[in-house]
């Protein structure tokens, strides 16, 4: 059984939390740190897209200013989500190939989903996972519904996945600020919606704490990729790099074209 550190439930930003997945990702790349599982929180809420998205295709813009949502762009692929601050836990995790035992990116988010996966067994919520495909990530659905969304980067033989547990979910707010293409009005979003996304409360039927969901990933992950977990707090490395990264996720360069910005100071790399 094999090691690996785990980060306890933090609330950062939405800038600073891309910021600290990526300093993670590139601290395991040169072995400065062992493999990682980190559980965390957004404050304010945000909506994060997709590498290759374009903002103003998925993002409802002027809705996001209006309310204070932040707006980020995440080092992965997949799709828009939006992240409620006190309705969403997030997880992360960077791990090199070799110690998962797999080959390719099905292989690695199938035993990345198995933590999560036993993990809402614990708390009493029976999923499925869903393979996505060439459009669509793989996410984790209860009875077709959506539950969990995921998103993945590989570097250097080195994997980043990062995905969301609806705690509680609002339905009205999510689709104020993602935007849906064929919709005519919120009205037609929702009757859609409804049918496809769920939550841990919806399921349980009564509330359960952002804490309750760490502990149950802790112990999820323990039981199914079968390894021992240490606390511990993110290194020195690891912050300078966030610091230095988080100016990048917070420009406008990045969240809306895709541009690292030219004043990234990157020396501590």
């Amino acid at each position: 059984m094999s090691e690996w550190r785990i980060i306890r439930l933090s609330v950062f930003s939405p800038q600073m939390n891309m910021a600290i997945d990526e300093a993670m990702l590139n601290a395991r790349i040169r072995g400065f740190i062992p493999n990682t599982l980190r559980v965390y929180m957004w404050k304010p809420s945000a909506v994060s897209i997709g590498y290759f998205q374009d903002v103003h295709d998925v993002v409802n813009v002027d809705a996001c200013r209006k309310h204070g949502v932040e707006i980020v762009r995440r080092p992965t692929g997949g799709g828009a989500v939006y992240h409620d601050e006190v309705g969403e836990v997030t997880y992360s995790v960077v791990v090199d190939e070799s110690s998962l035992g797999v080959k390719n990116p099905i292989g690695a988010y199938e035993k990345i989903c198995s933590g999560v996966i036993e993990a809402l067994k614990i708390i009493g919520v029976n999923v499925d996972y869903n393979p996505g495909s060439e459009k669509a990530c793989p996410n984790l659905v209860v009875n077709g519904k959506k539950l969990s969304g995921n998103a993945q980067l590989r570097r250097s033989g080195v994997i980043l996945q990062h995905g969301t547990i609806l705690v509680d979910v609002n339905l009205k707010s999510m689709f104020t600020f993602l935007r849906v293409p064929w919709a005519r009005n919120l009205n037609e979003i929702l009757a859609v919606a409804e049918k496809k996304i769920t939550s841990l409360k919806n399921e349980l039927g009564y509330a359960i704490s952002p804490k309750e969901v760490y502990k149950a990933l802790k112990k999820g992950f323990s039981k199914a990729v079968n390894i021992d977990f240490f606390e511990k707090n993110l290194t020195e490395y690891e912050l300078k790099l966030a610091e230095a990264l988080y100016v990048k996720y917070r420009s406008r360069d990045w969240t809306f074209n895709r541009k690292v910005p030219s004043n990234l100071d990157i020396c501590v790399i």
